[in-house]
């Protein structure tokens, strides 16, 4: 039991190895052995049922509970990165130094529409911005090779004479426009169409901000500064397990999580406990790209339109 206690004291309060190697009167070496192998076996033992690398038929139903959740038809996803401030590194330089005068290492994550991590990578330089994050990351490798078995193009709902429009992530201005990603239209004085666009978009979006203000409310480890070396922090399963925990939880109660999470108000200092990543790769958008953006836009002008969205802009 004191195992577990141990594990939990850690990542649920964020103090020091050696804060609670003296609060437990044990071994700080015996504390700093302890977490990672918990964390590790409570990974490995939950990421096979709640956080398996999702299939073709998998990512079809990540795409319907937007639909059906959040309005968003063809979404696989949305996405976003997440500042973990880690000590100064020796001899590091400014890698890990980020924008906000802190250093870190990023959490990149793709969650679904009820909340749930569905791919996490940890590790990306806290200075990296326009150098692309989403480019370096496993599953950014496997997008852009074609490697991660999407599914197949697909007519938007009610609007087959759009043709088949492909499924894609979404994502906020720090990201590439991709044929794969969209993100909101940038500017303040834009066409009267493209608030609705932005306004479904920043809708769906909202399930990655929320996951991430749960992840911080529930876990100390992300308000306070981690001490421990980058290499450490990357390979440290307990931010896997703060990942999948969560996911367990909301597997297992579903019924609780449509109704409970879906309106949960966060404190603003818990939302911001991991920030923002600047920009996440080169804007320069490729053609298709702006097609599949402007169809988007076009749909929920249209066909897709709901009754409330225009009160909502």
């Amino acid at each position: 039991m004191q195992i577990i206690i141990l594990f939990y004291s850690y990542l649920a309060t964020g103090d020091s190895l050696r804060t609670i190697s003296l609060s437990y009167r044990v071994g700080r070496a015996t504390v700093g052995r302890i977490v990672p192998e918990v964390a590790e076996a409570i990974f490995e033992c939950l990421v096979d049922d709640v956080m398996p690398p999702p299939t073709k038929e998998d990512w079809k139903s990540i795409a319907e509970g937007f639909h059906h959740r959040w309005n968003f038809p063809n979404c696989l996803g949305s996405i976003d990165g997440k500042h973990v401030v880690i000590q100064a590194p020796p001899n590091s330089g400014s890698w890990f130094y980020n924008y906000k005068g802190t250093f870190s290492i990023v959490l990149f994550a793709v969650v679904d529409a009820y909340y749930r991590f569905r791919v996490i990578d940890v590790g990306g330089y806290g200075r990296t911005g326009d150098g692309g994050i989403l480019s370096r990351s496993s599953f950014g490798e496997g997008l852009m090779s074609g490697t991660l078995d999407f599914p197949e193009d697909k007519e938007l709902p009610e609007a087959g004479h759009r043709g088949e429009m492909p499924y894609v992530l979404v994502g906020d201005e720090a990201f590439p426009l991709r044929r794969y990603l969209t993100r909101p239209f940038p500017g303040s004085n834009i066409p009267a169409e493209d608030p609705v666009f932005n306004y479904r978009l920043s809708r769906a979006r909202l399930t990655v901000e929320c996951s991430f203000g749960i992840l911080s409310s529930q876990w100390g480890m992300y308000r306070r500064v981690i001490h421990l070396s980058p290499e450490k922090v990357e390979l440290f399963p307990g931010v896997k397990a703060t990942c999948i925990l969560p996911n367990f939880m909301r597997v297992t109660d579903m019924r609780e999580t449509r109704g409970r999470l879906a309106t949960q108000e966060l404190p603003e200092e818990t939302v911001g406990a991991l920030r923002n990543v600047g920009r996440m790769g080169s804007n320069n958008a490729t053609r298709e790209a702006l097609r599949v953006g402007e169809a988007f836009r076009c749909y929920f002008n249209e066909e897709g339109t709901v009754p409330w969205q225009h009160q909502a802009v």
